[in-house]
C-alpha cells in the first residue's frame, strides 16, 4: 500500500495530516502508548521545528491523543518522523495501514538569551500561579 505524504486537507488548514505506514491494522489497548511509524523523513529549515500534534476527531471520537502533545521535530533530526499515540480511552482502538493518525504544524523558533540574576521586577501576581485567580 502507497502512503501518502502529509498534505493539508483544506486551504486554511494549518496542519498537515500525517498517515500511519503500517502494513496491517493495529490494535492500540486502553491506556497503552505505541510508536506509529509514518514511513516518511523531513528536513526542517534552520530556525524552525515541525509540531506534532493530535488530530481533533479521534480525540473527541475515539479518545486517541499524542503523549507529548505537542512533540517537536528539531531542524536537525534526520531519522523517519514517528507518532506517539496514546489510548486514553476505556477501548481497544484500531489503527489502519494508511489511515489519519496526527497532524504537523510547522512553526518558528524563537532563541531565548538567558541572563543570570539574584532578583526579579514585581509584578501584582507575583508567583501566583496553578489557579491563583479562582478560574
Amino acid at each position: 500500500m502507497h502512503i501518502p505524504l502529509p498534505a493539508y486537507a483544506t486551504k486554511g488548514s494549518a496542519g498537515m495530516d500525517v498517515h500511519a505506514a503500517i502494513k496491517e491494522p493495529f490494535i492500540i489497548k486502553p491506556g497503552s502508548v505505541e510508536l506509529i511509524p509514518t514511513n516518511f523523513l523531513i528536513e526542517i529549515p534552520k530556525g524552525y521545528e515541525m509540531q506534532v500534534r493530535p488530530r481533533s476527531g479521534l480525540a473527541i471520537k475515539h479518545g486517541m491523543g499524542i503523549l507529548n502533545s505537542p512533540g517537536t521535530i528539531d531542524s536537525d533530526y534526520r531519522g523517519e518522523v514517528k507518532i506517539i499515540l496514546f489510548n486514553f480511552s476505556k477501548k481497544d482502538f484500531v489503527i489502519n495501514p494508511g489511515d489519519r493518525i496526527a497532524q504537523i504544524v510547522l512553526s518558528k523558533v524563537y532563541k531565548a538569551n538567558l541572563v543570570e540574576s539574584k532578583e526579579l521586577n514585581n509584578t501584582k501576581r507575583g508567583a501566583g500561579g496553578f489557579g491563583h485567580t479562582g478560574r
